[in-house]
Order: C-alpha cells, then structure tokens, then sequence
C-alpha cells in the first residue's frame, strides 16, 4: 500500500486540488443560495484546504524557493485559521441558542489565534518525497508549542465534529456530518500507520471525503427547509 500512495502521489495530488476548487465553487453557490452561516463556514475550510493542496501541488512546478516559501506560509496559516471553523459548524448543526453560539465563536475565535501563531512561528524547510516538492516544519527548529497546536488542530477539531454527526444522524435522520469527520479522521490515522512521510498526502484523501460529505450536507439542508 505504501508503493501505491508514493507512485500516485503528484498525479493524485493535482486530482484532489482540482476537487476541492470544484467543490469550493459549489460550497459558494449553495451559501448565495441559502446565506445560512453554517455553509459560509464550510465554504471557508474548503477555501484553506484548497490553498494547501494548492500550495503543495505546485511546487514542482515553482521549485524552491521564495516564492514557493510564501505560498507555503499562506497554506500553513490558511489551515490554521480556518480550520477551527469546524467548532460553529457544529453548533449550527445543533441548532445551539445565541448564548451557547455567542460562546463557541468567542472559543473558536481564541484557537484561530492560536493557529495563527503557530502557523507563523513554524519554521518551514523544503522537502522532495514521493516526486512532491513542498515545505514542511522543520523538526528541532519549529517551537514546540507551535508542534502541539498543530497536532491539536488536526484531531481535536475533528472529534467534535464526529461526536455531532452522530448526535445529528440520531436527531435528524442524515449521516452526513458523521461520515464528514469520520472520513477525515480515519485517513489521519492511516497516514502514520503506512508511513509518516506519507500523512501529508494520505490525510488529503480525508479532507476531500470531509468536504463532500459537508457539501451533502449543506445541500440537504437547502432541500429540507426549500
């Protein structure tokens, strides 16, 4: 399984940028349609997965250097910014009152901070693997705190949202939300198990089964209350 990720690595990664643009485009259209903060939210952690996959996807193109450095560090705070989003989406997937809502913005906004600075204080380093040339934190130079933060980002956004898919499958009748977090967290998991030089690039396949899954989400919300 290891040979077949390293081999389909450049060609995938360009395939899944493409996805998440079309995706991104749909998630837009759908919040013209229905203005609910809920898919702006979406909307938005797509815009920040695109930009990484974008960032990655075209390094080979760029090659290293400056400018290719910056797009690196726009996909790092892109991911820490928007990703704590995922927090909101849930509380308007559980139809939370303005009081509790009023809490969890205040709390996603103090981890959007936190995610800002860890993206600007991770200290970025080129690498080339599996034919993919990006920047990734360089390890013994990236502050540790920074490390933590973003492991924090990565599971414990995503917890949540499996734990509110699954409230909102028994109370609404759609698995959605569920399948969204649960697809992104099984290929987080699958990455270090295959091989750690892979989870950039395995944990990809994950966010594009968690935007899809929103997306369908979004779209029976739009077709219930039509």
């Amino acid at each position: 399984m290891k040979e077949f990720f390293a081999a389909s690595c450049p060609i995938a990664i360009w395939c899944i940028t493409v996805i998440e643009l079309a995706l991104l485009v749909f998630m837009f259209i759908n919040y013209s349609k229905t203005k609910k903060p809920i898919t702006l939210c979406m909307a938005c952690i797509t815009t920040g997965l695109f930009l990484d996959a974008f960032g990655i996807s075209i390094g080979n193109v760029i090659g290293e250097g400056g400018l290719l450095l910056a797009i690196s560090r726009v996909r790092f705070i892109a991911h820490g910014v928007l990703i704590p989003l995922l927090f909101p989406i849930c509380g308007y997937a559980l139809k939370w009152k303005k009081k509790a809502m009023l809490i969890t913005w205040i709390v996603t906004i103090v981890v959007m901070i936190a995610g800002l600075a860890e993206a600007i204080a991770t200290v970025l380093e080129p690498i080339t693997f599996a034919g993919v040339l990006r920047y990734m934190s360089a390890k013994g130079q990236t502050p540790t705190w920074a490390t933590i933060i973003t492991l924090a980002l990565s599971f414990g956004t995503v917890i949540p949202l499996i734990i509110c898919g699954l409230i909102v499958w028994i109370k609404q009748k759609t698995p959605f939300l569920f399948l969204s977090g649960l697809g992104m967290f099984v290929f987080a998991a699958m990455g270090p198990a295959i091989d750690n030089n892979l989870t950039f690039y395995i944990t990809m396949f994950g966010e594009v089964l968690m935007v899809v899954f929103m997306f369908l989400y979004a779209k029976w919300l739009e077709k219930k209350e039509a």
